[in-house]
């Protein structure tokens, strides 16, 4: 390999090898300091007992990043043959060095990739809650029965083969299942007493208006499934559109179960919660009806599993 000649006269910032090698882009050799003129550099290498030197630039791309330096207590101890070895080895040791960099960015830039997903679903799901708690303060005698809802679906949803990337959507629907509820009017939404035939179709427009409000929203297309499907039964006799036994999404299939539970185990304005044990029986008795069979099967095997808790309200919040 052709070196370039030092002349340590030029201008370099500071005359050292390592200032050349930068600078020039090349090996830089001092092959006898004692020929060097005066200098604090040279001296302290003399005082530590040094006698020839020679820098390699580090580069990336005709980049320089670092420099490698060597010393050596002989004179002239660098000769061509250790010099074309020393350049290969700083070319493997730059590549190796730009590759941890990368690697070290990669993670990095991975990491706060990874924290910006975890805030956005924060938010996210910050904003759905209050979405779902804006409905129950609306709905007044339906409060809390969103969260309550939330924890036993995806209790049983796992129970049921739900897949668990596919478990942040259930939540998700679980929250947001009336939130069509906010197109229908409060006289009926609100009344005190059974719905009449026309406000009862009015009312099952609700689901429908729930996949207007969500069909848009890139994030929130996967948790359609609940608030679009979760009355519609197993016979197919459900609404909106009248789907029948496995045409209707699982997640919907479970959450109807669990919906109809807190219903009935629940005070109302215009009744009292029923006891656990006639409900249990009132699911038992839709099974194949309204609810898939194989769901009310691991449904009132979990619920007889729990702990003895309170019913109603405080048992799933």
């Amino acid at each position: 390999m052709q070196m370039k000649k030092i002349n340590w006269t030029n201008n370099f910032d500071r005359h050292e090898p390592t200032a050349a090698a930068m600078q020039l882009k090349q090996p830089s050799i001092i092959h006898d300091l004692n020929e060097r003129f005066e200098d604090a550099w040279r001296e302290e290498a003399i005082k530590r007992g040094f006698a020839s030197a020679i820098a390699f630039p580090l580069m990336f791309q005709n980049d320089t990043f670092g420099v490698l330096e060597i010393f050596s207590q002989d004179k002239n101890a660098f000769i061509p043959e250790e010099v074309a070895l020393l350049t290969e080895m700083a070319g493997d040791l730059s590549y190796g060095i730009h590759t941890l960099r990368a690697r070290a960015e990669q993670r990095r830039t991975e990491y706060l990739l990874e924290q910006s997903h975890q805030e956005l679903n924060t938010a996210y799901d910050a904003t759905l809650e209050g979405w779902s708690h804006a409905l129950e303060l609306r709905e007044k005698e339906t409060a809390g029965h969103s969260q309550r809802v939330v924890s036993l679906t995806l209790a049983l949803a796992e129970m049921s083969g739900v897949k668990s990337d596919e478990m942040v959507h259930v939540r998700r629907g679980a929250l947001l299942h009336d939130i069509g509820k906010m197109g229908i009017p409060d006289s009926i939404l609100l009344k005190p007493g059974p719905l009449s035939d026309d406000e009862w179709v009015v009312m099952r427009q609700h689901p429908l208006y729930a996949y207007d409000l969500l069909k848009n929203i890139p994030y929130l297309q996967p948790t359609l499934d609940i608030p679009y499907a979760h009355h519609e039964r197993w016979d197919g006799s459900g609404y909106p559109r009248g789907l029948k036994g496995k045409d209707i999404p699982l997640p919907a299939r479970v959450f109807a179960v669990v919906d109809v539970w807190d219903a009935l185990t629940s005070d109302r304005p215009y009744r009292l919660a029923w006891p656990e044990s006639e409900t249990m029986a009132y699911i038992k008795a839709q099974s194949g009806k309204h609810f898939d069979p194989d769901i009310v099967d691991i449904f009132l095997n979990l619920i007889s599993n729990l702990k003895t808790i309170p019913s109603g309200a405080s048992r799933f919040g």
